[in-house]
């Protein structure tokens, strides 16, 4: 566990805008990324996750632009992930800003792309995304989703994980399809087990709706919890959350 717990909003990006669905389905519009992360920025946000959630799918690139214009708005670590499928891709999303890249679909289909990026920019710059959905299928009972939740694997998370860690991933960003949108809370179970397999820092993702949920969420193993809605709706601020987590006696930045 980290010593302090960050708390990360989320801009899901499709199109030059932000939405947002319940478990990735039913996208509405949310506003305009560059104005949500200055006021995240603001509000004290630890670290902003900008995913554009339809460039695997539509087969592009990431929208530089965006990520530029983000970056230039927050003083903060930012992680950028969609379309990722090659180390020249994080070179270029870093040259527009970002600080970290997510990885997602292209790692899955050629796991050695981890390594790659690990070798030459750092483990901290690399974020495994893990898109999971409860399945029967395998072992664990959670599987791993591909192109924005729509193409199931056969991969089982946990072993999936596991793997991606010994290549190289730095962080993993474990997002419960189930839970997405939802805001009935986090997927405590799968955050559990996620935190007794990974020896690297874990971020919680997907059901935040209440300011009580996120402490349960820490408590299960999570070094940081990422939302949206809460925050695009204006349901919560950063700071809300860090006051619930420091008056549960975590310690927050």
């Amino acid at each position: 566990m980290s010593l302090a717990v960050r708390v990360i909003p989320c801009l899901d990006v499709a199109a030059g805008r932000v939405v947002k669905g319940v478990n990735f389905l039913n996208l509405r519009d949310a506003g305009d990324p560059v104005e949500l992360a200055a006021r995240y920025f603001e509000q004290g946000a630890d670290e902003i996750t900008f995913l554009d959630v339809t460039a695997t799918v539509d087969e592009r690139d990431t929208m530089y632009d965006v990520v530029t214009a983000t970056a230039e708005q927050v003083f903060i670590p930012l992680t950028v992930g969609g379309g990722v499928r090659s180390v020249e891709d994080v070179a270029k999303l870093q040259a527009h800003g970002a600080d970290k890249v997510g990885v997602n679909s292209a790692a899955i289909a050629r796991p050695a792309l981890l390594g790659e990026i690990a070798d030459r920019f750092g483990a901290q710059v690399l974020v495994l995304s893990l898109d999971i959905r409860r399945s029967a299928s395998t072992s664990s009972g959670f599987v791993v989703t591909t192109h924005g939740g729509r193409t199931e694997t056969t991969l089982d998370a946990l072993e999936w994980a596991r793997e991606a860690i010994e290549r190289g991933a730095g962080e993993l960003l474990v997002n419960s399809i189930d839970a997405d949108g939802t805001k009935n809370g986090f997927d405590l179970e799968l955050i559990r087990a996620m935190r007794n397999i990974s020896s690297v820092p874990v971020i919680a993702s997907g059901g935040a709706g209440d300011v009580t949920h996120f402490v349960p969420a820490v408590s299960a193993g999570a070094d940081a919890v990422l939302a949206a809605s809460v925050f695009h709706d204006a349901l919560l601020t950063v700071g809300d959350i860090k006051r619930e987590l420091a008056a549960a006696g975590m310690t927050t930045r």
